[in-house]
């Protein structure tokens, strides 16, 4: 039986991508804004079962050096970084490098080098490492260009997780707001705009709980829907502050995540 003709090389999840990015009610943040959430964030993943995961799936075999691009405080690359040559850090929030630079020296590990650049800098003088990842990071305007970037810098393999499904929050918390969103791009963008490039990348995924909304008072889970959604009206501080304190504390199960775990070898 002869093969189906499709249309999929017509469809560009590249431009898609941008198109979901722009319309999304979800923005990326400033480095400004993950300098002052840099303390808590590595206080919370430390010791993330999500991290353990992700180094699971990592295989280092034959590899000397890694890049860990978005790497905030470094948690993911320093519990590697004892088998290898050289780790890089690259992150383009200052107290996130120097967080992982006091990780370093807590850890005694000497050979983590902290590299401070965004997506959007040149990346020229960045040495490419035997395996490049970036977990949770690819918050980008252009998807194309960043996996484009990721494949030039590695030597021979790419490791990076993204969310399954455009949104951090909770669909019951929406509807409480009576909140209609436009979600962030789904991962399977990034897998097809990967195959337009000739990238056969593998996927396997990753489960955990939202440790984002984990907390004890109404204050901090109003802090924490506000850091997604944005700026919230007094009103619906209000509707959060008694949803929190009726329902939400008394929930007895979790809610889970799911990240897309992404992998390829080197495509020159």
């Amino acid at each position: 039986m002869p093969l189906v003709n499709t249309n999929l090389d017509k469809l560009n999840f590249s431009k898609l991508y941008k198109k979901q990015v722009k319309n999304s009610t979800f923005k990326s943040k400033k480095s400004s804004n993950w300098d002052k959430k840099a303390k808590q964030f590595n206080e919370n993943v430390l010791n993330s079962p999500y991290i353990k995961e992700f180094i699971s799936k990592v295989d280092i075999k034959d590899c000397q050096t890694l890049l860990d691009v978005g790497s905030g405080p470094a948690n993911i690359s320093l519990q590697l970084a004892p088998k290898l040559e050289k780790v890089y850090a690259l992150d383009y929030s200052l107290e996130m490098l120097n967080l992982a630079k006091e990780n370093a020296k807590n850890l005694e590990i000497n050979n983590l080098i902290t590299i401070h650049k965004s997506w959007y800098d040149k990346w020229n003088d960045v040495p490419n490492a035997d395996i490049v990842i970036a977990s949770r990071s690819m918050e980008v305007k252009n998807i194309k260009k960043a996996l484009k970037k990721l494949n030039e810098k590695a030597n021979k393999k790419v490791y990076i997780t993204t969310k399954v499904g455009g949104s951090f929050i909770d669909n019951e918390i929406l509807n409480q707001l009576k909140r209609k969103i436009n979600p962030r791009p789904d991962y399977i963008y990034l897998i097809n705009t990967l195959h337009s490039m000739g990238i056969f990348a593998k996927v396997d995924f990753i489960k955990t709980k939202n440790n984002k909304l984990q907390v004890k008072t109404d204050e901090e889970f109003i802090q924490k829907v506000s850091w997604s959604l944005g700026k919230l009206t007094k009103k619906e501080e209000i509707i959060l502050k008694e949803y929190f304190n009726n329902t939400y504390k008394h929930k007895k199960e979790a809610d889970y995540l799911t990240w897309a775990f992404i992998s390829w070898e080197k495509v020159i």
